[in-house]
C-alpha cells in the first residue's frame, strides 16, 4: 500500500495517478470502522440495563422492608397500648423508634423491656443496654451512654459491637487512650473486625503528640 502520511508539500511532485490512489486510500480509511466500535452502543445499553435492574431490585427490597417494618410498628403500638407486652415486643418496638430517631420514646420502651422479664438471658439484656447506649449517644448524653455500654459489657464481655460503640463515645469525649484500649479489646475477641482495626490505626497516629493524655 502507498505511504499515505504525506505533507502538503509532498503533493507538488506526486502525479495525478498516484494522487488518485492516495485519495482513494484515505477515503477508505475514513469510512473504515472496527467491529468493536459497532458493538459499543450495545455494550453501553446492556450495562445500563444491568444497572437499572439492580437498582430496581434494591428499591423493591427496601420498599418491602419498609412496609414490613411499618406493619410491625403499627401492630406493636396498638397491642402495647391495650395490654402489657413481652420483653421482646418492647425491645422490638423500641428498636423501631430508634430507627426513626425518636430516642426518648425508644429509651422508655427499652426500659420496659428490661422490667418485663427479670429472667431475661444476659445476652438479651446486653442487647437492650447497647440500644439504650446508642439512644443516649445520639442525644449527646455521653456519660449516660458510657454507663449503658459498660452495663452491656458487664453482662456480655465479648460483645464486640458494644465495645466499638464505647470506643466511639470515648473518641467523642477526646479520651483517645481509652478509645484505643477499647478498640483493642474488641480486636481480642474479633481480630478481623474492620471498624476496630481502622479506628486503632487512625487513633494511634494521634497518640504520638498526646502521650501526656
Amino acid at each position: 500500500m502507498p505511504n499515505i502520511l504525506l505533507t502538503i508539500e509532498d503533493f507538488s511532485w506526486v502525479d495525478m495517478a498516484q494522487s488518485s490512489v492516495i485519495t482513494s486510500e484515505v477515503a477508505n480509511l475514513t469510512y473504515w470502522r472496527s467491529p468493536m466500535s459497532d458493538n459499543l452502543p450495545i455494550i453501553y445499553i446492556s450495562a445500563l440495563l444491568v444497572v437499572l435492574v439492580l437498582a430496581a431490585i434494591y428499591i423493591l427490597r427496601e420498599v418491602i422492608k419498609t412496609r414490613k417494618q411499618e406493619s410491625t410498628f403499627s401492630r406493636l403500638q396498638n397491642k402495647l397500648k391495650q395490654q402489657p407486652g413481652t420483653a421482646e415486643e418492647y425491645y422490638q418496638l423500641g428498636s423501631l423508634y430508634l430507627d426513626k430517631k425518636l430516642f426518648v420514646q425508644s429509651i422508655s420502651l427499652l426500659k420496659k423491656a428490661l422490667k418485663a422479664d427479670k429472667k431475661l438471658p444476659q445476652e438479651n439484656q446486653a442487647l437492650i443496654h447497647n440500644a439504650m447506649g446508642y439512644a443516649y449517644f445520639a442525644q449527646e448524653q455521653y456519660d449516660i451512654s458510657i454507663r449503658e455500654y459498660k452495663e452491656a459489657l458487664k453482662l456480655y464481655p465479648e460483645y464486640v459491637i458494644a465495645l466499638n460503640n464505647l470506643g466511639n463515645v470515648y473518641e467523642k469525649k477526646q479520651m483517645i487512650v481509652k478509645a484505643v484500649e477499647t478498640y483493642r479489646q474488641a480486636l481480642e475477641y474479633e481480630p478481623d473486625n474492620k471498624t476496630a482495626k481502622f479506628r486503632v490505626q487512625s487513633l494511634e497516629k494521634r497518640l504520638v503528640p498526646s502521650k501526656s493524655q
